[in-house]
């Protein structure tokens, strides 16, 4: 299926995107009119794109349906301030429930049961059951568009980080067990970062891999590694010796046993099985 933006409606469009681009991180942004009327709302277009200065940026868009702006939006234009808040998986539903149409003089945290408490550098207030809290003030607004669906990105400067005590490890650094993150799949699904949903894989930057096309011939061209197990031979950096039997023997069996190994991490135990 091919698809051309300007030749599909802006519904299936809406829908190849965001079922294609995800898991996306959600901004559940609290804002404030210059009148001190308090708006929650969430955004799955966000993530942080500097730590120096630290950076956010989401976008709420216009309706679709009505062009209309959000009042998000509106709120970061009169009071250039916004509190990030983490969403989690112990507050997603309470967070879908504040992404309904209110009216502007409706209050979304009253609306979802959560807990305004007050920010230290900033006018809106922060969400008290949120994991991660980031007060930012508002460098920027891009306007992207001037049609429905058309995003405008709030380029935000971290001023203060809050974090929860109970989703730090030993060393003081955020568990992403303990924090139990959520993020927006297309359509009605989410995902959730807990279990065996997490995974671990080396940074390349770590070293400076041989890559795939340095892997020996039988290897690269095998009918039972995947190009998950290649990338992860491939991320060594000294191609081990190879036996003058390696690839002869019981081939078949080796890659079985060393695709096994690679599936619990452990590449040069591998690498061990494939070249005896």
């Amino acid at each position: 299926m091919k698809i051309d933006p300007k030749k599909v409606s802006l519904g299936k469009l809406h829908n190849t995107l965001l079922g294609s681009v995800g898991p996306r991180p959600i901004a559940f942004a609290s804002t404030i009119d210059k009148d001190g009327n308090k708006n929650l709302s969430p955004f799955s277009f966000f993530n942080v794109f500097s730590a120096n200065p630290p950076i956010a940026i989401f976008s709420p868009a216009k309706s679709g349906r009505t062009n209309t702006q959000k009042d998000t939006y509106n709120n970061v234009k009169e009071v250039p301030e916004v509190v990030i808040n983490i969403v989690n998986y112990s507050i997603v539903q309470q967070m879908s429930l504040s992404s309904t149409a209110y009216g502007s003089e409706v209050d979304e945290f009253v609306k979802a049961g959560l807990t305004p408490i007050a920010s230290e550098t900033i006018k809106p207030f922060r969400v008290k059951e949120s994991p991660v809290q980031l007060e930012c003030i508002v460098k920027e607004v891009v306007e992207l568009g001037n049609e429905g669906g058309s995003g405008n990105l709030v380029i935000c400067e971290v001023k203060l980080i809050h974090v929860d005590d109970s989703i730090l490890n030993e060393e003081g650094t955020i568990d992403q067990h303990k924090i139990d993150l959520v993020g927006r799949m297309g359509g009605d699904f989410y995902v959730r970062a807990q279990g065996e949903a997490l995974f671990e894989v080396p940074k390349p930057i770590r070293q400076k891999g041989i890559g795939v096309d340095a892997l020996p011939e039988e290897i690269r061209n095998s009918s039972i590694l995947t190009g998950n197990d290649l990338g992860m031979l491939g991320n060594v950096e000294v191609l081990p010796s190879i036996a003058e039997n390696s690839f002869s023997e019981n081939w078949d069996s080796k890659q079985n046993a060393a695709q096994d190994l690679l599936k619990a991490s452990k590449i040069e135990e591998a690498w061990k099985v494939l070249l005896d």
